[in-house]
């Protein structure tokens, strides 16, 4: 097994075996950097190694002193390490270099988010 990495920030080390592809923050030599966006996986067919994810914010719009939902969607590759995430699964990414012309952010925890 490879020598776990360090990625600068405080997350659960990922219990699952390691593919070899470089593409991993925890054993590869991809760097994470900028925003971590947490989320609820909505799409984990039909891509390789990837899933996306939705994020709710509210919005407060003055002129009809209301708030709007608004929902983001991310594109984020999965490694191998985290393991498989099902539909509905809470998770944390962080972002990265392009790795595709739609994923620029990279799955680091899953499971138990606050």
């Amino acid at each position: 097994m490879a020598k776990i990495r360090d990625i600068g920030i405080d997350v659960k080390t990922p219990e699952g075996q390691w593919d070899g592809n470089e593409n991993c923050p925890f054993y590869g030599s991809l760097r994470v950097r900028g925003q971590i966006i947490e989320g609820k996986v909505v799409s984990a067919v039909g891509m390789d190694s990837s899933i996306i994810l939705e994020r709710e914010t509210t919005r407060y719009m003055p002129k009809y002193e209301r708030y709007q939902k608004r929902t983001h969607r991310y594109s984020a590759h999965l490694p191998s390490c985290i393991g498989e995430v099902s539909i509905g699964e809470r998770v944390r990414v962080m972002e990265c270099r392009p790795l595709s012309k739609t994923v620029k952010f990279c799955v680091i925890e899953k499971g138990d988010l606050q």
